[in-house]
């Protein structure tokens, strides 16, 4: 039987929804708000939450002291770059295992998976070798790589999930009306899945984008990325938190922009195929 919902328990949803995301959104809002403060504000006990002197000092001590547009440049190069070559190659992947499978396909999807679940440190040495005799240190190329690299199995593990709910009897018909492989997958799957397709893009250039590990071990000076560019700011005279901060949101602009215009794509991928 099914429980009638009424105006109060919508309103306390509606108010529980929003405290959890303040929540979750806080930590963000106050790197914001400590952005503006200077220092001796940014360390005051107890701290001030609007009430404080407002500048920008920050945001042009950043700008003096660091090149953010160049990071900002080799963010967008490695997170497009990796992100493009994941897509080509899990799209075609996905495709042979959600309508081609074979006995080992559900093994295969688990040992992608488990894949993740090991601690990239415990690769690091050898691959950090591998880069350094074959030139790939501190290189976009390198960068592009290694991420791509490691969000493969997500990516194919999501396009997967996708796929396999598009119905077969769809694909049989173009194949009845004489479609090859390239054009069933290009003309037929691909715009019916274009839901899974962009969600899966985005948080695949999310993570791309702020990944920390690999982008500090890889790289120093040419090709790092904003992770490296906030990572600068950690130094042994102690933590600048103001600049930190204004060093932090710069980095995290770009994305938290595209997440927000994004957001329902981003929804509504993620939960195709939850409910039925």
């Amino acid at each position: 039987m099914a429980r009638k919902v009424t105006g109060r328990h919508v309103a306390i949803s509606t108010v529980a929804a929003w405290l959890a995301g303040f929540v979750i959104f806080f930590p963000i809002l106050w790197m914001v708000l400590a952005s503006f403060k200077t220092e001796l504000e940014a360390f005051a006990t107890p701290p001030s939450f609007l009430f404080f002197h407002w500048t920008t000092e920050n945001y042009v001590t950043v700008q003096e002291r660091s090149d953010y547009l160049h990071h900002a440049l080799n963010s967008l190069i490695i997170a497009g770059g990796s992100t493009l070559i994941a897509m080509l190659i899990a799209i075609p992947a996905a495709w042979s295992m959600a309508f081609a499978p074979t006995k080992r396909t559900k093994d295969i999807l688990l040992w992608m998976l488990s894949t993740k679940m090991m601690p990239p440190v415990g690769v690091l040495v050898p691959i950090y070798l591998i880069y350094k005799n074959f030139g790939l240190l501190d290189t976009r190329t390198g960068l592009v790589f290694i991420l791509c690299l490691g969000n493969l199995p997500i990516v194919i593990w999501m396009l997967f999930t996708y796929f396999k709910e598009i119905p077969k009897d769809i694909l049989e018909a173009a194949r009845m009306d004489g479609a090859t492989i390239g054009r069933e997958l290009i003309y037929v799957l691909t715009p019916m899945a274009i839901p899974g397709l962009a969600s899966t893009l985005l948080l695949n250039l999310i993570l791309a984008w702020n990944e920390a590990f690999w982008t500090l071990n890889l790289s120093t000076l040419n090709a790092a990325p904003l992770t490296t560019f906030i990572a600068s700011y950690s130094s042994p005279e102690g933590l600048f938190w103001a600049r930190l901060s204004a060093a932090s949101t710069l980095a995290i602009a770009p994305i938290l922009i595209i997440g927000w215009f994004s957001q329902k794509q981003l929804v509504r991928g993620l939960t195709f195929g939850a409910v039925k």
